[in-house]
Formats: structure tokens, C-alpha cells, sequence
């Protein structure tokens, strides 16, 4: 506590003139009493309470020292100092990542924004840059301010399950920067210092991390599979304890029923890998484990079954065009000779082979046909609404030829009158052409559709794949109105011009349109079933004393309050007394 303005300590001496005046009045008057019967009395009274009787005859006098000599403490300016944010300005970087949700009493989370708004009282003006991390970082604040703006913005944040990728936050946050001074402070459960940009003698670096000893126990990997008559399961736990734990693995189908039960001893620090065989025929199922640890999130993890392989082989035989468009969106594909297409039963197969369309097990893309002749023909490609097209418009492209049409396939696109492409009953996609007798290849909507047809046939039917959360992905869906759902029917988002936008939190989700539905699931990533040890420290340091700012918190407002009511008091005290007096 110190004094701002110690030259009016001069003032006390009113208080002093004050006190002599009482010191000096007369004590009392002469007064003549017809008898003293009372006295004795009055005086015991007086012997039984003297404080008392002494206050309540020096009341006023007390009251106005009490008065003057705050009076003379406000003159003199009482502060107390308190520290505060060092630098020009401050910038939050928070992490949003679901490891964030871990933690014993309150999350990591919770207990960093508790930290931010006690700090929002430090920054004495100073302007906040808030900043979340994600794939894409987001600048919640800029330059703010506003105190009460700068707390409802740390209020309203939240978990959004992505990883972190502090490497993009920090870039973000070094553009703010500058030349000016600032404080960063980095609210996240774990960073290595070597991750910071040290090159600037303008920063002050603070990270905030989560608790040393908190405990995970994690179901790091959950797949399934089904020959359509059963489904095979595999489970991967992991325990990041020093201690041996006992729980309980249940798997469930879509609607919460238990498939299976089975109780599982982890060693420390070890990983256990459970596999199940002969389960019931499901489409889809979530792995559950019953454990006390401090983070939750990563105790259950869900799976779509019949999802199919990416992989892509095309025939030698194709046009070097179509090799090369399926090699673009996909840096997998193989080229395979003829003879040896039928051995690729697990990938996607791209072939001219009517006979594959039959020996294959999975469905294929057909360019062309190696059993029947093409015929010529001109006329306006016409495309019906089929999810095949959502991205690629054929209505310009020129066709000069056409093979014969497959019975009993439905045509999904014509020219002319004539089958241009078809879907067989089995999800085979049929171009009736070769790609030598069109224009298609100088046409956007060609690598399109080769996309399309890849998407389609890599993933069952009623499924869109896997998803990590708030990750944006362009999905060939039919021509319409897409919805996404919960598992309890909440609406969530739409799907607007093909580019879906999955949900937020992990779990099995459905989009919808009028006539159809295809699910899809939203998953952690791998490193976000991790907890590491938190890590808190400072680098650098913007003064060159090396000592805290503090700012200075005047009295001078309460000690006016306590006057003014004092003032009150004192009137009261004399109006009881009598003005007259």
C-alpha cells in the first residue's frame, strides 16, 4: 500500500484543531438543583457503564475526527498495487480439443476459463485477441477492449473435439503480434516448449497446462467386419496407469442392446487386444467400457460395418485418360493387365470386362464393353437425379458412339433416346462409351465423376464413411434437400451443394432427404485418445528489470462512501441532541 499525493499530509493538523477546540470549551454550567436525592443514583448508573456513558456524550466528536481524518487519507491518494498482464496488449489461445474434457473435479477446460476471467481483471485496458484452435483457428476476439465483451466471449467457449494443431494457432497469433509487446497466454493440457516461436524479444509466453496426474484408460482401436452371415469384432485398450485395472467390455448394436459382455484385466501401462468371432449380423456397433478414469470421452467408440476398401485397380487395357483421372484422386490405384483383374476382389475395379460383371464380388465401374460392337450416334447427354452426378454436369459433352445397353439395369443417363450410363441392381456403374469416342476429358465434370464413381464404390450404399468431428467433406448424394440428424432425430445441419459438415461430438449420425437416408459416423483422431502430462512454464519476459507491472488500486472512492455516510451519522447524532444545543 503506498501513498499518491503524500504532500497533503499537511491536512491532519485540521483533525488537531479540532480536537483542542473540544479540549478547551467549558465542561459545563453552573446550575443550581432544589436536591441532590437523585444524585447517588445517576452516579452509580454512571460507575456501571462509564464507556458508554462516554461515548454517548462524545459521540459527535469521535464521528467528526473519524471524518476529517479519512478526509485527510483521501487527499493523500491510498492505493494498493496489484499485478497485472505484462506488455501492450494480451492474446488468449485457447484449446478446444477434446482432451480438454479430461480432469478429476472440473475439466482442464472448465478450469482455464475460470483462469481467463480472473485475468480479465489484470488487463487494465490492455486490448485481448482470443484465438481457439482447430483445424481451422478462429479469432473470437481482436483487439477487445470491453471487459464485460472479453468475459461473455470467454463464457460462451467450448469443446469442439478437433485436434488441436497448435501449430496453426500460434502462426495465427504471431500475426497479431507485430512489433508491440505482448503477453500470449496458451491455455491447452500439453506443449513442448520447442513448439514456441521464440524469434521475437516482444513476446512474453505463458502456458497454462492440465493436471500431472491425471489417468486414462482409452479403447484405442474398435473395427468390425461381416461375411453377412456373422460379424467379427476387434478391440484395442490401452492403460496409461501405473496400475493394473479390472473393467467390464460390452459391445452394442444401433439400438443400445448389448451383443456382447466380457470382463478385461489391463496390465500398467499396457495394451490389450480383445477379438470376437461369431457375433450376431449387425449394421453397426459401439464398444463401451465400464472404467473409472478421468476422461471420459474416449470410453466408447462406434463403427459402421460393410464399409468397403478405397483401394483402386484399373485395367491396363483403359485409356491412359482414365488412368490418369483415377490416379489424380487417387494416389493409390493400380494398373493391372487383363488376366489378372479377377484377382482383385477387395478393390475397386475399373475395367472394359463384361464378363467381371459377374465374377467380381464387389460392384465395378465399366468403360465400354469387349463384347458387343458400338453403333454411332449423336445427340444431348441427358442425366437424371442421381447421386452419381451431384458434382459433374454431362449436359456439353459429345458422344459419337454407344454400346448396347444392359437389360434390366436402370439408366441413370442418356443421349438422345439411348442408354448413355447405368447402375445394375448389384451398384455396377455402366458408361456405354469409350472415353476415345467423346469430348468428356476436356470437360470439368470428367475427374468429377471418376471421383463420384470412386466415392460410391468404396463405401456401402447406406453409408457416407467415417468422419472426424467439424470436418467439412464434399459427399455424392443425390439431388435435394440433405439433413443431418442425431440418433434421437435432432436436426443439426444441411448439406449444402454437396459439402457435408459433420456433427461436433462422436457418435452415429444420419443424413436424410425425402426419400433416402445414408449414415455416417464422427470419430476421434488418434492422438485425441492420448493424455500426457500437463506442462505449465514462462518464456521470455518484456521488461528489461525483469519486474511484474502492477497497477495502482485507488481508495479514494470507498473512503468517500465511509465520509459521506459518516456526515449522515453525525447529523442524526445532533438532531437527536437538539440543534439548539
Amino acid at each position: 500500500m503506498g501513498f499518491s499525493q503524500i504532500l497533503f499530509s499537511w491536512t491532519a493538523i485540521i483533525p488537531v484543531i479540532v480536537l483542542l477546540y473540544y479540549f478547551f470549551r467549558k465542561k459545563y454550567t453552573d446550575q443550581s438543583v432544589s436536591s441532590t436525592l437523585f444524585w447517588s443514583e445517576i452516579m452509580q448508573e454512571t460507575r456501571v457503564s462509564p464507556y458508554l456513558k462516554h461515548l454517548q456524550k462524545n459521540a459527535l466528536l469521535y464521528l467528526q475526527l473519524l471524518a476529517l481524518l479519512l478526509l485527510v487519507l483521501a487527499l493523500m491518494n491510498p492505493y494498493v498495487k496489484k499485478s497485472t498482464i505484462a506488455g501492450a496488449q494480451t492474446i488468449f489461445i485457447v484449446d478446444t480439443s477434446a482432451t480438454m474434457l479430461a480432469g478429476k473435479e472440473q475439466s482442464t477446460f472448465d478450469a482455464h476459463k475460470k483462469e481467463m476471467l480472473s485475468l480479465v481483471n489484470q488487463l487494465d485496458g490492455r486490448p485481448v485477441t482470443l484465438i481457439t484452435t482447430g483445424n481451422t483457428p478462429q479469432a473470437v476476439l481482436q483487439q477487445e477492449t470491453n471487459a464485460k465483451d472479453i468475459e461473455k466471449a470467454v463464457q460462451d467457449l467450448q469443446v469442439t473435439y478437433e485436434s488441436a494443431q497448435m501449430n496453426k494457432a500460434l502462426d495465427v497469433a504471431q500475426a497479431f503480434v507485430g512489433e508491440t509487446p505482448t503477453s500470449i497466454y496458451v491455455f491447452t493440457d500439453t506443449l513442448d516448449k520447442k513448439q514456441l516461436p521464440m524469434e521475437k524479444d516482444s513476446v512474453k509466453w505463458i502456458v497454462q497446462g492440465s493436471a500431472k496426474d491425471l489417468t486414462n484408460i482409452a479403447i484405442t482401436k474398435f473395427a468390425a467386419t461381416t461375411d453377412g452371415k456373422a460379424t467379427m469384432a476387434l478391440v484395442q485398450l490401452q492403460n496409461d496407469t501405473g496400475k493394473e485395472h479390472n473393467l467390464t467390455l460390452t459391445l452394442e448394436n444401433a439400438k443400445g442392446e448389448e451383443v456382447i459382455t466380457e470382463k478385461v484385466t489391463i496390465p500398467a501401462n499396457e495394451a490389450v487386444t480383445k477379438t470376437f468371432k461369431d457375433l450376431p449380423l449387425v449394421d453397426s456397433m459401439t464398444a463401451i467400457i465400464d472404467v473409472q478414469d478421468d476422461y471420459a470421452i474416449d470410453n466408447s467408440q462406434s463403427v459402421l460395418l460393410q464399409t468397403a476398401t478405397s483401394k483402386v485397380v484399373v485395367d491396363q487395357n483403359m485409356h491412359q485418360l482414365i488412368q490418369k483421372g483415377f490416379q489424380t484422386i487417387n494416389s493409390g490405384v493400380k494398373i493391372v493387365p487383363p488376366l489378372q483383374m479377377v484377382d482383385s476382389q477387395d478393390a475397386t475395379v475399373v475395367t472394359n470386362q463384361t464378363a467381371l460383371l459377374k465374377e467380381m464380388v464387389k460392384p465395378i465401374v465399366l468403360f465400354g464393353r469387349d463384347d458387343s460392337e458400338k453403333i454411332e450416334m449423336n445427340g444431348v447427354v441427358k442425366t437424371t437425379n442421381d447421386a452419381l452426378f451431384a458434382f459433374s454436369d454431362l449436359k456439353d459433352i459429345y458422344v459419337s458412339a454407344l454400346y448396347p445397353a444392359f437389360d434390366g439395369y436402370k439408366t441413370i443417363a442418356t443421349v438422345g433416346d439411348k442408354p448413355f450410363i447405368q447402375r445394375s441392381t448389384e451398384g455396377d456403374i455402366i458408361i456405354l462409351a469409350d472415353i476415345a469416342d467423346t469430348d468428356w476429358p476436356l470437360h470439368p465434370s470428367f475427374p468429377l465423376f471418376l471421383w463420384s464413381a470412386q466415392q460410391q464404390l468404396a463405401e456401402s450404399i447406406g453409408s457416407l464413411g467415417i468422419f472426424t468431428p467439424n470436418e467439412q467433406r464434399s459427399v455424392a448424394l443425390a439431388q435435394g434437400e440433405w439433413s443431418v440428424y442425431a440418433q434421437d432425430d435432432e436436426f443439426l445441419s444441411t448439406v449444402t451443394n454437396g459439402l457435408l459438415t459433420a456433427p461436433m461430438k462422436p457418435g452415429v449420425y444420419t443424413a436424410r432427404s425425402n426419400s433416402e437416408e445414408k449414415r455416417l459416423i464422427v470419430q476421434l483422431q488418434a492422438q485425441e485418445r492420448v493424455i500426457e502430462k500437463g506442462t505449465s512454464y514462462t518464456l521470455g519476459e518484456l521488461q528489461e528489470s525483469g519486474k511484474e507491472e502492477v497497477s495502482k488500486t485507488s481508495f479514494v472512492p470507498w473512503l468517500i462512501l465511509i465520509i459521506l455516510v459518516l456526515l449522515v451519522s453525525e447529523w442524526e447524532v445532533q438532531r437527536r441532541r437538539g440543534f439548539t444545543n
